[in-house]
């Protein structure tokens, strides 16, 4: 009796097939990155005030008046970015502003009269912080998706928020053992570092690598990416340009003007310390990362005018209590609240501005939109200052940024949505 034959190996029947890695995620991360040290390059000013003043024994005016300058230059450099994007690309523009910065933050170890202070510290290194730090998520997420856009703007933003969360306590601890010279020459050098993966990897756009943006079908015609050279004449005739630049200008003020400024010193006012006031802003920073991303889902499946409105009622409404919360434990609640709204805003305001101005302008004028945004940054970190200096509290500038986030809200509704994205405006 012969052995059986061995039954031949049964065919296994092919699974999916793997799908191909969308490229646009790679250089989502990089930009991310870019981003991240950019936010913390922009925190190293409040870090090193003091540090600077024991050493170059200059005025707290007169180191803060740079500072304001390179908040001031950190607003510009949205629309300028914004505008050589449009032009010549996201890779070339970000690996210029890293050398700008690299540049500037190792030259501030030269730094020995007011005029290179203001010059190095407060223009060249608020322009280079500005080129890649206003506009760029912006442009990266229009250009290279058509969904889950909202969702990338809020992963850019908690990137932003990380950058903070990172670089405050590092550049203290960096400050204190090194000093602040060799800290600000180590920051220099993150951004000499970060040149490489930004030129290697960054892409300007799906199409120069034979790609389609995110969510667009094989056969289907891509939204229009390219810049409309007069977009900005036709835009500054618009009232929804203005709506959303006077909303951001209210988001700027009431934000890192005036929380940002002064938050530790109402805290320390109100008998707090300092490094209490401190924690509470990191926990804000932290639910800042979360909200901003949540806000980002939430703009990819809601109308972005009506979260617009909430954002800044809601913001009114935390502002006007901070006022009769007790120092202490209540502020943790407010921490969170405040936190989770901060910049909230971002996602939906870009989302208006490409569906209203077009994918391939986004650059250009939500550039003037967050130069906007930070000039309302400078103006009420200034005037709370002398608000507090006149009336002895912070009060008044708390009511009046209460105010001022609840009449934008009621602005936001002024806004109409276009049925698709649009290069004319009304």
């Amino acid at each position: 009796m012969s052995p059986r034959s061995p039954a031949p190996p049964r065919a296994v029947p092919p699974g999916p097939p793997a799908r191909p890695h969308f490229y646009g995620w790679t250089v989502v991360a990089v930009a991310a990155f870019v981003l991240l040290l950019s936010a913390g390059a922009r925190s190293a000013p409040g870090v090193f005030l003091l540090p600077m003043q024991a050493d170059l024994g200059m005025s707290r005016t007169t180191l803060s008046f740079a500072a304001s300058i390179g908040l001031i230059m950190f607003g510009l450099g949205g629309p300028l970015s914004g505008a050589l994007m449009d032009r010549f690309g996201p890779r070339r523009v970000t690996a210029g502003g890293l050398l700008l910065i690299a540049l500037s933050f190792a030259g501030s170890a030269l730094i020995h009269t007011a005029w290179q202070l203001h010059l190095i510290w407060g223009l060249l290194s608020g322009l280079g912080t500005g080129i890649v730090g206003s506009v760029l998520g912006a442009t990266v997420a229009n250009r290279w998706f058509v969904t889950r856009r909202g969702l990338v703007m809020g992963l850019f933003g908690a990137a932003g928020s990380a950058g903070q969360l990172i670089f405050l306590p590092v550049l203290t601890a960096m400050a204190a053992a090194l000093g602040w010279r060799q800290s600000a020459v180590i920051i220099g050098a993150l951004a000499l570092a970060t040149l490489a993966p930004a030129l290697l990897l960054l892409r300007d756009r799906p199409s120069d690598i034979n790609a389609l943006p995110l969510g667009l079908k094989p056969g289907e015609v891509a939204p229009s990416v390219l810049p409309d050279p007069g977009v900005m004449r036709r835009a500054v005739r618009s009232r929804h340009f203005w709506l959303l630049a006077v909303t951001f200008f209210v988001c700027g003020a009431t934000s890192n003007g005036l929380i940002g400024m002064h938050f530790i010193a109402y805290c320390t006012e109100a008998g707090l310390t300092a490094g209490y006031a401190a924690g509470m802003l990191a926990l804000m920073g932290a639910f800042n990362f979360a909200g901003t991303i949540a806000s980002g889902w939430l703009t990819d499946r809601f109308d972005p005018r009506l979260l617009l409105g909430g954002y800044y009622a809601f913001r009114g409404l935390s502002l006007a209590l901070l006022l009769f919360i007790p120092p202490g434990v209540g502020l943790v609640a407010f921490a969170v609240l405040f936190g989770l709204d901060y910049i909230a805003t971002v996602p939906p305001t870009t989302a208006l501005v490409a569906d209203r101005f077009g994918r391939g302008n986004v650059g250009t004028v939500y550039g003037w939109v967050f130069c906007a945004h930070m000039i309302g940054a400078a103006l009420a970190a200034w005037l709370s200052g002398v608000a507090r200096d006149t009336l002895g509290s912070y009060g008044a500038a708390f009511v009046v940024a209460a105010v001022l986030s609840i009449a934008a809200a009621a602005l936001t509704q002024g806004m109409t949505r276009p049925a698709r994205p649009a290069l004319a405006v009304d």
